[in-house]
């Protein structure tokens, strides 16, 4: 019996990108309660998909060996009658590009996944005037997340990173506080850094800095000692996710060598519309 995680992880395997964000791919390991868990079974096995954890937007896939049969059309058609008006396409992938022009979708947002250049090693960068970078301690931990809730207060996802949502991340398999930094200026947080390593593959997971101390450089050395450690590590690449319109983001990964790789973009329904055929 082909069980929803074991289903994710067989479209990312065929696809190349994950069909659905890390917070439902946790939930769906851990059969946890969602806002959408729709699901169309052929005997046993899953081979279409649509999942949303609390007020995230829909992730949906459809299983390789079923597709362009009309599972994905009829997964829309029910969720937009439900209501539902956000939709991840990771990957804009042909199929998803496909559904949105027939459903008159718009784009309303676009991450980018970067990826550092091949043999491209960070060059070492000052660390500003007055602050230490140093690995992460547990009393670190609320300074970390007010900084966290500043530097993201917009961001739809990250701003919401509170002591237990920190928690149950730092309980994944790939948590080691050994990968996570933290800028100090006066025995206080004003920025952090946390890499993450899994399966052989380092990332960027989050770079946070103060708003206050923009311009001072932190977001450069921050950057640097995290891509130091990774490189010391011995991981196969570093990759990372940044919205396409954080211009000062990009200007700072870019500079270090990174360059998109994929992207996965955020499609709304602005109005009731019914789905018909459609790629699957």
């Amino acid at each position: 019996m082909t069980s929803p995680s074991e289903f994710a992880r067989l479209i990312h395997r065929h696809d190349g990108v994950d069909a659905f964000n890390e917070v439902s791919r946790v939930a769906l390991s851990d059969d946890r309660p969602a806002r959408v868990r729709l699901v169309i079974e052929d005997g046993p096995h899953v081979v279409a998909l649509a999942f949303a954890a609390g007020d995230a937007p829909v992730d949906l896939a459809v299983h390789p060996d079923h597709r362009r049969r009309g599972h994905g059309s009829a997964l829309l058609d029910t969720l937009l009658g439900q209501g539902e008006r956000r939709f991840w396409a990771h990957g804009d992938l042909p199929p998803a590009r496909g559904w949105a022009a027939l459903l008159g979708l718009q784009r309303e947002r676009t991450l980018l996944r970067l990826a550092l250049q091949s043999g491209m090693r960070p060059d070492p960068v000052a660390v500003p005037t007055g602050t230490t970078i140093r690995p992460f301690r547990d009393e670190d931990l609320s300074g970390l997340l007010e900084v966290n809730a500043r530097a993201f207060a917009t961001h739809p996802e990250q701003r919401s990173m509170d002591r237990a949502d920190f928690e149950r991340r730092a309980g994944s398999d790939w948590y080691d506080p050994a990968d996570l930094f933290v800028a100090e200026q006066r025995g206080r947080i004003v920025g952090f850094h946390w890499t993450k390593i899994h399966k052989g593959m380092g990332e960027v997971y989050v770079l946070g800095v103060e708003p206050n101390h923009h311009g001072e450089g932190l977001g450069s050395a921050l950057l640097a000692r995290g891509l130091h450690h990774l490189a010391e590590a011995g991981v196969d690449g570093v990759e990372l996710y940044v919205e396409d319109d954080n211009a000062h983001a990009l200007d700072l990964y870019t500079a270090a060598g990174f360059a998109e790789v994929s992207r996965d973009v955020l499609y709304v329904s602005t109005m009731p519309v019914a789905a018909g055929p459609a790629p699957s």
